[in-house]
């Protein structure tokens, strides 16, 4: 056997064969034992927990509705003459729509107007006469059964021009239906009575006007979020934003208008509104939207970033730079959400929350910190 040694300061190296051993003033060690064990350091980007009030919102799909969709029919016969509401168009509050032929309905008007005038003229008369008769028959000159019928004369004189009266306003009335106003701003639909058609009383739809400034914004709360929602109702507006599934960019803001008085037995759920202005009409009824309410604030939540969570059986964790510089697994409950960050509790504003390379580490990895990498959160 081959023997052969290296004398390097106080310490001794003894080689037999392929084997090595190494003395020192500490004793015999081996020269596997004298190196470094364990796997290097991972380098790992970090962020500081953040500590701030956050709002707390509920989120819902949802459908827009109209505050006011009325068809608009014609309430006497006629033919329709003119179409000044255009289809699709934007009306106000008394805009002319429709015009329906008129002749026979003033033709009407003047007659009762004629008629009132000649029981008029009538009265005038039943009067006078009653008035002579009423000196006659007190000094004998005319019979008492002649000064009753006077007296009766005039009463159905009176009776007349008073019917006379209501014809007319009939008749007015019975002409203004000829023209069909807007009842509201609003937008109108598709026209269902070309110029020429004859239409009628019997509930003929000449189109449709819809309410498209404000709308009703229709949702259906849980009830577990119906303590949350009155709650807020008690103590302020609950402000309520609405945004196009596609498009969150833009987005209406309104307000909370009704919560309905029952809960459905068989969804669990409640038929709420808000109320949203939408004066450039962008928003149509019947459209599918998110709404979201601004419930409460939550005061020193503790924030880190969505990205630093992982889910094991156990639930939610995040690791953490430990005191001696290996990963720490600490588990969390999810708060609220603010953007890109999530609240949670289980952790100290102190620690420092690993946000890269989650899938190379485990609890009690060698960690390295990265310098300047820390994810950041807007405060």
């Amino acid at each position: 056997m081959r023997a052969w040694k290296l004398l390097l300061g106080s310490a001794v190296i003894i080689g037999v064969g392929a084997g090595a051993f190494f003395y020192s003033n500490r004793g015999p060690q081996t020269a596997a034992a004298a190196a470094p064990s364990g796997p290097p350091a991972m380098p790992v980007p970090v962020t500081a927990v953040i500590k701030k009030t956050i709002p707390v919102y509920l989120d819902y799909s949802a459908r827009t509705e109209s505050i006011r969709e009325v068809s608009l029919q014609a309430k006497v016969a006629g033919y329709i003459q003119s179409q000044p509401g255009t289809d699709g168009a934007d009306v106000k509050e008394g805009d002319l729509l429709y015009k329906i032929d008129d002749r026979d309905y003033r033709a009407t008007l003047d007659q009762a107007k004629a008629q009132a005038q000649r029981n008029v003229a009538a009265l005038s008369y039943a009067r006078s006469n009653f008035n002579r008769g009423d000196e006659l028959v007190k000094t004998g000159f005319l019979a008492r059964d002649n000064y009753d019928q006077r007296a009766s004369t005039l009463g159905q004189s009176e009776a007349s021009v008073a019917m006379d009266s209501a014809n007319v306003h009939s008749a007015e009335i019975n002409l203004a239906y000829t023209e069909i106003r807007a009842p509201f701003n609003g937008r109108l639909g598709r026209n269902r009575a070309a110029v020429g058609t004859l239409v009628g009383g019997a509930g003929t739809t000449l189109n449709t006007l819809v309410q498209l400034d404000p709308l009703y914004v229709t949702f259906n709360p849980s009830e577990r979020d119906l303590a949350a929602i009155q709650t807020a109702r008690t103590t302020r507006k609950v402000v309520a934003k609405v945004s196009l599934p596609d498009d969150s960019s833009n987005s209406y803001s309104g307000e909370l208008s009704f919560i309905d008085n029952g809960v459905d037995r068989g969804t669990g759920t409640i038929t709420a509104r808000a109320t949203v202005p939408n004066p450039k009409f962008t928003l149509l009824p019947g459209q599918y939207v998110r709404v979201r309410l601004h419930v409460r604030d939550e005061t020193d939540a503790l924030l880190v970033p969505q990205t630093a969570l992982g889910s094991s059986q156990l639930g939610k964790y995040v690791y953490v730079v430990s005191a001696d510089g290996k990963a720490e697994q600490k588990l969390v409950s999810l708060g609220p959400t603010d953007g890109d960050s999530v609240s949670v509790t289980g952790l100290s504003e102190t620690d420092r929350v690993i946000t890269g390379n989650l899938q190379k580490i485990g609890p009690g990895s060698p960690v390295a910190p990265i310098p300047g990498k820390a994810a950041s959160l807007s405060k």
